[in-house]
């Protein structure tokens, strides 16, 4: 997933916050079977941007913990946790259309009832259809770090998005994030220790052990091959 932000001012949402842009659109072509997932399979699996709030438990047909991740790439960390996690449904947000038909096809497979996902900016998402208080986890791995210093701004955890989410957070939510670049991990971590709205689940300042939920991808794989680290963040609504 990648991020980036402009200084748009949003006339439907309440008081001036910056305006952050989940992504930078770089869209890549899709496969034949990717463009035939959008025609065959978005209408079970998608989610059409309305810019109203949703009603998730009448989109799953049941009422369950709802968990969004945000950015999930092609879709293999979220193909797997729906198929392991039955009892939660999965909110997924990406902007690239490559990897949202790859994982609709993914989850036409195996005929998957518990995700739905949105192909539009996961801040936007968050702002207008996101009800408050529906979030019991929220996920971001491996966002866009934005290594250069003048493009810092541009990635997504920064004060402002972080206090929208919490505001979209059940009771004692969990925000998970990971990345493979210390310098964003230190960042995340800086911005995280100062939200007055979450508190560290390991004790402040501390990162977290990979937890089980979090498979290693083909992406993280290669990483540790060639000597990255992996930082992974658990947070709470304080």
């Amino acid at each position: 997933m990648s991020d980036t932000h402009d200084h748009d001012q949003d006339a439907g949402h309440p008081g001036y916050m910056r305006r952050i842009r989940s992504f930078v659109l770089r869209e890549g072509r899709m496969t034949p079977a990717q463009q035939r997932a959008f025609d065959e399979h978005w209408a079970r699996y998608g989610i059409d941007y309305t810019r109203a709030p949703q009603d998730y438990a009448t989109r799953f047909g049941r009422t369950a913990p709802l968990v969004l991740e945000i950015g999930f790439g092609n879709g293999e960390a979220l193909a797997w946790a729906s198929e392991h996690d039955l009892a939660r449904d999965f909110i997924g947000v990406e902007v690239h259309g490559p990897g949202v038909g790859r994982l609709m096809n993914a989850l036409a497979a195996r005929d998957a009832s518990n995700v739905r996902l949105y192909k539009h900016d996961a801040v936007e998402v968050l702002e207008h259809e996101v009800p408050a208080g529906t979030l019991a986890e929220a996920r971001i791995w491996f966002p866009d770090p934005w290594h250069k210093k003048r493009h810092n701004k541009r990635r997504i955890i920064q004060p402002e998005f972080v206090a929208l989410l919490a505001s979209r957070m059940a009771p004692s939510g969990l925000l998970h994030l990971a990345t493979d670049w210390q310098p964003y991990a230190e960042h995340m971590l800086e911005v995280m220790e100062a939200a007055p709205a979450w508190r560290n689940d390991l004790g402040a300042g501390q990162y977290a052990e990979k937890p089980a939920w979090r498979i290693e991808t083909h992406f993280e794989r290669r990483g540790l091959k060639l000597g990255h680290g992996v930082w992974d963040l658990l947070y709470r609504i304080a």
